[in-house]
């Protein structure tokens, strides 16, 4: 399961960058502030990361997009597909995508293994992901 989880933990890291950059390049330094993100995400992120100051422990992160959650992930996209259909070839194959790897990290995030049709549907679905960048 090791590797299953290092598979995806890269990919997710890599569609926050591209999140980051893409949104960074198009809005500045401020997007995630400036209506690039819907409201209920920021909403959801402040109360998490909140979460994480009341607890004393080190938080994950200074960055607000490492605390979205996969799923939120999407939205951001799809809600900015004015900006990320110049990256993406089809808008529904990356909503698809993106339900696929949602389903598939829960059992890797909550170390269960997966099955071996899983595992190969979650080589399918990351060459799926890099295949959707036009």
């Amino acid at each position: 399961m090791a590797s299953h989880y290092e598979t995806f933990y890269c990919l997710e890291q890599s569609i926050r960058e591209l999140i980051v950059s893409t949104l960074f390049d198009k809005f500045g330094s401020d997007w995630w502030n400036d209506g690039a993100v819907p409201a209920n995400i920021v909403t959801d992120v402040e109360k998490r990361m909140q979460r994480d100051k009341d607890s004393g422990f080190s938080l994950r992160s200074e960055r607000e997009i490492d605390y979205t959650n996969f799923g939120e992930l999407s939205v951001i996209i799809t809600f900015n597909w004015d900006v990320f259909g110049a990256i993406f070839s089809s808008k529904r194959a990356v909503e698809r995508i993106m339900n696929s790897l949602n389903l598939l990290r829960g059992p890797i995030a909550h170390c269960s293994p997966l099955a071996a049709d899983e595992v190969d549907r979650l080589s399918l679905t990351v060459k799926d992901w890099f295949r959707s960048m036009g």
